[in-house]
């Protein structure tokens, strides 16, 4: 499966805002230090989260973006069929669906295509931010702000045709 830097970003805002649920607003300058993220492109992807009813912006000195639901509530599914479309680099289910239909020849094929997105869609759709953050329960409980740990990186992404530096 291939998540975008965007996406990922996005899901690491997200969890940012996840951990803070429940306390003020956070301003995007300590959103993009907290999860090591560029500013100025965080800024789109906020906005984004934003007219997708996930976080809500507050103006004035206290002012910054939280979370409009729970944690719990907000699975990362949501998030990544929001920035990079269908859970999957196989197409979405329907059109696997319609492939097994129409091309008897490869029909095992898009069969195996077909249960490898159900199963990551299914983990991806189960999975909420408050799972990704821990101390929140899935009944939508406020987690309390963590200190914050030493950023490890996790996955490495790398734009197709871009060279490591």
């Amino acid at each position: 499966m291939k998540i975008s830097q965007k996406g990922l970003y996005a899901l690491e805002a997200v969890v940012t805002l996840g951990r803070r649920y429940g306390n003020e607003t956070v301003k995007i300058r300590d959103i993009a230090i907290d999860s090591d993220l560029p500013e100025k492109f965080l800024e789109l992807i906020l906005l984004e989260l934003k007219n997708a009813r996930i976080v809500e912006s507050v103006r004035g000195a206290k002012g910054g973006y939280r979370l409009r639901r729970a944690p719990a509530e907000i699975k990362l599914s949501e998030i990544i069929r929001l920035v990079d479309g269908p859970l999957a680099p196989f197409g979405d289910a329907d059109q696997l669906r319609s492939l097994i239909v129409t091309d008897p020849d490869h029909r095992a094929l898009y069969g195996v295509f077909l249960e490898v997105r159900d199963a990551a869609a299914k983990i991806l759709e189960s999975t909420s931010v408050a799972d990704i953050v821990g101390g929140a329960s899935k009944s939508g409980k406020k987690s309390s702000m963590r200190p914050k740990a030493k950023k490890v990186p996790v996955l490495s992404i790398i734009p197709e045709g871009a060279k490591s530096k």
